[in-house]
């Protein structure tokens, strides 16, 4: 009664072991980042079930062999080392249990006889309270391991670069032993001291065992570290993000996020001064993020320290995608109508191309492909800006405007601002079926928000269509891909999707300060597509199915399904066809060249090789157009000029 009433009164104070470094892991629970405890002091928490019961044994052996019999004080070993004491006029041993130890290292006192009886109390506490595995756990945490560190984790980490569960029975020694005497036996800078100590650790299991094996003989052989490792650091801005919510267990993928971050390193080694660079791996269809990387961690010179995925910058053409889609939703557009890109104004706003020039008619199919800004001004004009940032919203990317100022044309070229994470958000709801969902890095987080529409699955399926194609400099099949650059060249964004997973890159500098002076070219062709081939080149060599797409009877197909084969058809116009009157370019695929375009039976000139040639339609009405192979095959469209 009377020391349960002492307890409650005077609890130890496990203050230091909760004040442990917060360790974040991947998917699989690998460790991705150990971010240090307060001070500055690197202590891991660790429990038996971290290390290899080895390391117990070792330490049991070595520190406490009658740990399972005692209740905290073993009364032999004191009597013992009173007795050694009273015979050398000197400490031999200090008969100090493991669970005193724990106590002096909750508690660090000056060696005297006073401290020792407070630390006996205190070991007949801890036990009573925790048990062995408590006691174990506060050793494991606290050794003092040379340095600011703190715990066999810590402890494996920094002098083997591996985790504690996968320490072999020579690194264990050298842990167990550190700790009598941490700062004379840090390996880094007392090599031979620190061999000394490890072999007595495992000659002492070797004498438990009744004599040295060979197997012992080959662990006294090996070399001890020579110097001390980083702590584990991939991806330092989603893990500081983790830690400030609390948050341990993420998403991502550990072998994934270093092949990333190496890859954007090298990257970065050609890129101008101050500018960096971000990406997002996700997976496509779960939006759980397999690798993020905010920006050049630990480089000043590029505001390592920001998160650049969170950054609110000018998407430029990256949400073209979006918009065209929208389009082709509404009946406003198909893949096959006619634009104009033109000089034209909307009132006082009169927008042009990145090159200053302009191409003329084309389809809307190819004015996305090209990223040309007219069309897209005119596509915008026709849905309507608030329908436009409404979608954007639904679809994860809130439009930033300036203060007052409404949705109006210039948002169809960037002209509101997102985060990488948002337009990654809308990339992927391209990418499935025109569903949007968050994109998530903790596996706690509930996978289930259902996501929701924002796009019909045929509207998603034709910009889809229109996107997958090659990547210029070669890299993988299958990928959905589009570009955007912001005004001046400050934003360089490429975005891109296959069956499977979801990227999305930036490069830019953190300030905003422009670069196309400085590159000759600062688009997102030429500075973030590369890089992305290079990311979809990073993810698993699984088969990848082909993005899903339109066909022209309005079904939904995969690209990697068998499709058309060499059968005659009209590319465009498509049966049904409305077209403005002017000149048209009539296209057809499959059949045996030479090819013979027909308008009503009559017969256009052109060239037999080619599988396209111009027609002028002679005004408003309706039409008949046929193309004839060489084996007498035809396909023909009615369609209406208005």
């Amino acid at each position: 009664m009377f020391a349960s009433v002492l307890d409650r009164v005077f609890p130890p104070d496990l203050s230091r072991v909760d004040a442990a470094a917060r360790v974040v892991v991947d998917a699989q629970g690998r460790t991705l980042s150990v971010l240090p405890a307060p001070g500055g002091v690197w202590r891991v928490e660790t429990t038996a079930s971290d290390v290899p019961p080895h390391l117990i044994d070792l330490l049991i052996a070595a520190e406490d062999a009658r740990f399972a019999r005692h209740p905290g004080v073993d009364p032999i070993a004191l009597a013992r080392a009173s007795v050694q004491w009273a015979r050398a006029g000197r400490v031999v041993s200090g008969g100090s249990t493991l669970s005193m130890q724990a106590a002096r290292l909750l508690e660090p006192r000056p060696r005297t006889l006073r401290s020792k009886l407070i630390e006996m109390a205190r070991a007949l506490q801890l036990e009573a309270r925790y048990g062995k595995a408590g006691v174990l756990r506060i050793w494991l945490t606290l050794a003092p391991m040379g340095g600011n560190l703190e715990g066999v984790r810590a402890g494996a980490l920094a002098w083997f670069g591996r985790e504690a569960r996968n320490l072999d029975p020579a690194q264990s020694a050298l842990l167990v032993a550190v700790p009598r005497r941490p700062e004379a036996l840090r390996p880094d800078r007392h090599p031979e001291a620190a061999r000394v100590a490890r072999d007595r650790t495992l000659l002492v299991r070797a004498a438990s065992a009744d004599g040295i094996s060979a197997a012992d003989r080959a662990l006294l052989a090996s070399d001890v570290p020579s110097e001390r490792r980083a702590m584990p650091a991939l991806a330092p801005h989603l893990s500081r993000q983790a830690a400030r919510e609390g948050a341990s267990r993420t998403t991502l993928d550990a072998p994934l996020q270093r092949a990333l971050e190496a890859m954007l390193d090298r990257a970065r080694e050609g890129l101008p001064g101050r500018v960096s660079t971000a990406a997002i791996v996700a997976d496509l269809h779960t939006r759980e993020i397999r690798a993020l990387v905010g920006g050049a961690w630990g480089e000043e010179a590029r505001a390592g320290a920001l998160d650049l995925t969170q950054a609110v910058r000018s998407p430029g053409s990256a949400m073209k995608p979006l918009l065209y889609a929208l389009a082709f939703e509404d009946g406003v557009a198909r893949p096959d109508s006619l634009l104009d890109d033109a000089p034209m104004r909307f009132g006082g706003y009169a927008p042009e191309n990145f090159d200053h020039g302009f191409t003329g008619r084309v389809t809307a199919a190819e004015a996305l492909r090209k990223s040309l800004n007219m069309p897209a001004v005119l596509l915008l004009d026709r849905i309507g800006p608030l329908r436009f940032a409404s979608a954007m919203k639904r679809a994860g990317a809130i439009p930033r405007l300036p203060p007052g100022a409404e949705a109006t044309l210039p948002l169809a070229l960037g002209g509101a601002g997102v985060t990488l994470r948002e337009v990654v958000s809308v990339t992927a709801m391209l990418g499935d079926a025109g569903r949007a969902a968050p994109l998530r890095w903790r596996v706690d987080d509930v996978a289930g928000m259902p996501a929701a529409p924002v796009l019909a699955p045929r509207a998603a399926a034709q910009v889809a269509s229109i996107l997958t194609r090659g990547f210029p400099g070669g890299g993988p099949s299958g990928v959905a891909w589009k570009t955007g650059t912001s005004w001046g060249g400050r934003d360089s964004w490429a975005l891109g999707f296959d069956a499977g997973h979801v990227v999305g890159i930036w490069v830019g500098r953190p300030d905003g300060t422009p670069i196309l002076a400085e590159t000759g070219g600062a688009t997102g062709t030429q500075l973030a597509l590369p890089l992305l081939a290079r990311a979809f080149s990073l993810l698993p060599a699984a088969p990848r199915a082909q993005p899903l797409v339109m066909t022209r009877a309005g079904a939904v197909r995969n690209l990697a399904a068998p499709a058309l084969g060499n059968r005659l058809r009209l590319v465009f116009p498509a049966p049904g066809a409305s077209i403005s009157d002017g000149p048209v370019t009539l296209r057809a695929a499959g059949g045996q060249r030479p090819l013979t375009f027909l308008v009503d039976g009559m017969p256009l000139e052109g060239t037999p090789a080619r599988r396209d040639t111009a027609w002028i339609p002679q005004g408003p009405g309706h039409y008949r157009v046929t193309v004839l192979d060489a084996e007498g095959a035809t396909a023909t469209a009615a369609v209406r000029v208005h």
